[in-house]
């Protein structure tokens, strides 16, 4: 793939996020999630001694979840250059390999020529 691909394909990606949120958001204030929480934790006040846990253990999640991210993408850039690099060699090995047979096709041909005369 080529750059134009990736941005292309990350800002279709930026776009789609972007009008996910906007469509919670505006469901989320239509519908007035934080009400019906609140109104739940009032029925049960037993239950409000866990929202501070649930919210650091889903932030520490989305931080480690960025993070895995990141490190699986500088791998990933790591590989790439890698095997880039191997195609590289290939390519040229091949091309040698191809020049070799070309060369030693062409002396048998005058090999053969001065054997026939």
């Amino acid at each position: 793939m080529n750059k134009k691909n990736l941005s292309t394909t990350a800002c279709r990606d930026l776009v789609i996020i972007a009008l996910v949120s906007i469509f919670i958001f505006i469901l989320s204030y239509f519908f007035d999630v934080f009400k019906f929480l609140i109104n739940l934790l009032e029925k049960h006040p037993r239950w409000i001694t866990y929202v501070d846990e649930i919210i650091t253990g889903l932030l520490t999640l989305s931080i480690s979840f960025a993070i895995f991210s990141w490190r699986r993408w500088c791998e990933l850039k790591r590989e790439t250059a890698q095997r880039m690099k191997i195609q590289e060699e290939l390519i040229r090995l091949a091309n040698t390999k191809a020049e070799t047979e070309r060369i030693i096709s062409k002396q048998l041909h005058c090999e053969i020529e001065e054997r026939k005369k």
